[in-house]
């Protein structure tokens, strides 16, 4: 029995093992090392290792691979209801005929997982803006941060920002409210961020350009624009410097305080980037409730470009 996938663009420079897991079900590591390394899953035709990062419309094949019920866990669609779907839909920025450009909500997820919870792509599966097409993620954006989000209307389109986001062709600039005072008012970090993955330790370099929009002795209001794009990125980075993301309940720093923040303060402000010779530059406003703890915490914003 022969079964075929193609990649999809959200799964652009995702390693196999992590892909089948995400699109077939649990399967357990030795296994799916085992199939490759006897080509009963093959990538264009070839064998790879379960390192092996796939691409954008690569072709995986499985030969006479087991699809056994016990291991598998279909993705669960969530299905919006009208008043979810116009909700989100009033959240445009942009709408033309490749792609959307909206202002992400806080606690919403880009795609679903192998359970059934909220996310953009089943909701605007069945927005009438996709009648004609169907929406493809082109980038990531984690589900606690809100701000400014692409999605591509067509594979064509999909494929061209997903390559501009490979080639750290589109600049993004995010804005957050950290705990502490830092020492500098402008500069760059960077680190070697530490994730692991199967096991195994991953060292990634990164690197991001900040500067302090304003700041007292408790709280910072910081923008950032991350020339690379590893996972956490930010919160990591503050993280480190003992400066952790007001609401960040996962990377906490010995400078936060007691209580749990209902939302992440970290918000994805601008993006910037070229097609064709056409520059395109979007901005989200900031949400009510990013704005209305600034004033709290005494942060001006008002100079904010």
């Amino acid at each position: 029995m022969l079964k075929s996938y193609l990649v999809d663009s959200t799964c652009n420079n995702m390693r196999i093992d992590r892909w089948i897991r995400n699109t077939i079900g649990k399967i357990p590591q030795g296994l799916i090392e085992k199939s490759l390394r006897l080509g009963k899953i093959k990538i264009n035709k070839k064998k790879v290792k379960s390192s092996h990062k796939i691409k954008f419309n690569d072709k995986i094949d499985f030969y006479g691979f087991k699809f056994e019920e016990k291991i598998l866990q279909k993705k669960i669609s969530f299905a919006p209801s009208n008043q979810i779907i116009k909700a989100n839909e009033d959240l445009i920025i942009d709408n033309n005929e490749n792609f959307i450009v909206l202002n992400k909500s806080a606690g919403i997820s880009v795609q679903g997982g192998t359970k059934s919870k909220k996310n953009l792509i089943d909701i605007f599966k069945k927005s009438e803006i996709f009648s004609d097409s169907k929406p493809f993620s082109v980038h990531r954006l984690d589900k606690d941060t809100s701000g400014v989000f692409l999605m591509a209307k067509n594979r064509e389109t999909a494929q061209l920002l997903t390559s501009l986001f490979r080639l750290r062709k589109v600049h993004k600039t995010y804005l957050a409210i950290c705990h502490g005072e830092l020492d500098k008012n402008s500069g760059e970090w960077t680190d070697d961020l530490v994730r692991y993955e199967n096991g195994k330790k991953i060292v990634e370099k990164a690197k991001t350009i900040f500067k302090i929009i304003d700041k007292n002795s408790n709280y910072s209001f910081v923008k950032m624009k991350p020339i690379t794009g590893r996972k956490h990125q930010l919160r990591k980075q503050l993280f480190n410097i003992g400066h952790s993301i007001y609401g960040d309940n996962k990377y906490k720093s010995s400078l936060k305080t007691l209580g749990i923040n209902k939302e992440l303060m970290l918000h994805a402000y601008e993006i910037r980037f070229i097609i064709k010779d056409r520059k395109y530059t979007y901005k989200a406003l900031l949400p009510d409730y990013f704005k209305k703890l600034l004033k709290t915490k005494r942060l001006n914003y008002s100079n904010l470009k």
